[in-house]
């Protein structure tokens, strides 16, 4: 369940680097006019990278859909523009947009040399009713949410659109998907979690059961053990670092020792999700030091994400997983007699106790099943070595697939794919695109490719 999509992270999903050369817009179109058509936009801003023009634009949206003539708030997108021939590539990220939006691409973007439409979630950043009511942050909002940009912005592109996210960017395209199958003519979703029935988990176990080599597990699961061992050494150590960074932990864990606790629980999760086989050398031995210990699981799981501070942004996350998205429920059985905090790993630990709700599982099982049954033209991408591979997607028969990057973590994608895999992945996204599959992608250092995860992991 972590983010660093679920610290900085960077070159892992879109192609590294990655530039397609093509030409400004005419000077004098009529682009910037037809955007102000459209009721309830508004331009923020413009700025034109090399072959590109880049829009910061909000939209007006109902707070709740099922009451569009009541309260709205203003929804953040971001439009790289190339040309209104080109294919449109609706990027969710399931989180917010930077505080400063940068023009970047999205590997689909690269790939088809289209333009690219990017949406903050709900209740992310400035993307939040005020006053918020949370129950209105739910998958089917969002997914309208999504739909109303669609039509708005397909009164200007009326080409091919796919829409990409990855991580819970992935999921939020699979539920639009879901919901408005309309909207779009496929969807590439990289390393989305499926978590369908979440007392039923363990695949999770059984990944962490047998990823890597025994000896990189063993090595994983002592720095855990040591870490619960050495509690009364370490906890001062992580409350020391808070008072210097004026971190709390009153609004969501309740204290430094159950803090503490939830990032030891997080360590092996977070090295597989961000690191891979070949930094098992890096695990501290048994013998470590206080301080080497405390430092290398700062270095992977992040001491200072599990503070009110680390934890606000990510607040809409950890609601929507407490309520309908579930979560991976891991059994720890090593860690047996040095755990305090029984049912400790879960969102509703992690948010302020006025959010904390019970979960309902039947919007998942409804994706699922339509997934599995009722989609089509749904590209799966997932991360051998991910943990959140361990529940994925099952696509239909119906112009779908899956594939799996060898030895990859939650940064896979279809540049991580083996060959003959990549080449029929990009096929497809070229076909449902409407691009010739003669393309070529050029290497340029005018516009960054984003990796389309957050800055911080998720849980």
């Amino acid at each position: 369940m972590r983010i660093r999509f679920l610290a900085a992270l960077t070159s892992l999903v879109a192609a590294a680097s990655l530039t397609l050369h093509v030409a400004r817009p005419a000077v004098g179109d009529d682009l910037l006019e037809r955007l102000k058509a459209i009721p309830g936009l508004t331009v923020v801003s413009e700025t034109q990278p090399p072959g590109y023009r880049f829009f910061v634009l909000s939209y007006t949206q109902p707070a709740d859909h099922r009451r569009p003539k009541g309260a709205t708030f203003q929804q953040r997108l971001t439009l790289l523009h190339r040309s209104v021939d080109a294919p449109v590539v609706l990027y969710t990220g399931g989180y917010g947009l930077a505080a400063n939006p940068v023009p970047s691409r999205t590997e689909p973007t690269a790939l088809t040399g289209g333009n690219q439409v990017s949406v903050e979630h709900r209740f992310f950043r400035s993307s939040r009713p005020a006053p918020a009511d949370w129950r209105d942050l739910r998958i089917w909002q969002e997914a309208t949410d999504e739909h109303r940009i669609v039509q708005a912005l397909k009164t200007i592109y009326d080409g091919n659109w796919i829409q990409t996210g990855a991580s819970k960017g992935g999921m939020t395209s699979v539920y639009h998907r879901r919901f408005y199958p309309g909207d779009v003519d496929g969807v590439v979703a990289y390393v989305a979690p499926n978590d369908r029935v979440n007392p039923r988990d363990r695949a999770y176990d059984r990944f962490f059961a047998t990823v890597g080599d025994q000896a990189c597990r063993t090595a994983l699961e002592d720095v855990q053990r040591e870490a619960l061992k050495r509690r009364a050494r370490l906890v001062p150590m992580l409350e020391a670092a808070a008072a210097r960074d004026g971190s709390t932990f009153t609004a969501t864990l309740g204290t430094a020792d159950r803090s503490f606790e939830m990032t030891v629980l997080d360590t092996a999760w977070a090295f597989w999700q961000f690191m891979s086989a070949a930094d098992c050398p890096s695990v501290p031995k048994k013998t470590a030091t206080d301080e080497e210990l405390y430092a290398w699981i700062d270095a992977v799981a992040s001491f200072a994400f599990y503070t009110d501070q680390g934890l606000e942004y990510y607040t809409p996350y950890y609601y929507q997983a407490a309520t309908q998205l579930g979560w991976p429920d891991l059994a720890f059985e090593h860690l047996r007699g040095l755990t305090r905090y029984r049912g400790l790993y879960q969102p509703n630990s992690v948010i302020p106790a006025e959010l904390r709700s019970r979960h309902d599982p039947a919007p998942m099982l409804d994706v699922d099943h339509w997934v599995r049954t009722g989609s089509e033209r749904m590209l799966f991408i997932y991360g051998e070595n991910d943990p959140w591979g361990a529940e994925r997607f099952a696509p239909s028969r119906r112009d779908s697939a899956l594939y799996v990057a060898p030895g990859s973590n939650h940064g896979a994608n279809i540049s991580r794919l083996a060959e003959a895999d990549r080449a029929r992945a990009t096929a497809t996204l070229l076909r449902w695109a409407g691009v010739p599959d003669t393309r070529g992608i050029e290497r340029s250092p005018g516009l960054p490719d984003d990796d389309m995860l957050p800055d911080r992991r998720t849980r």
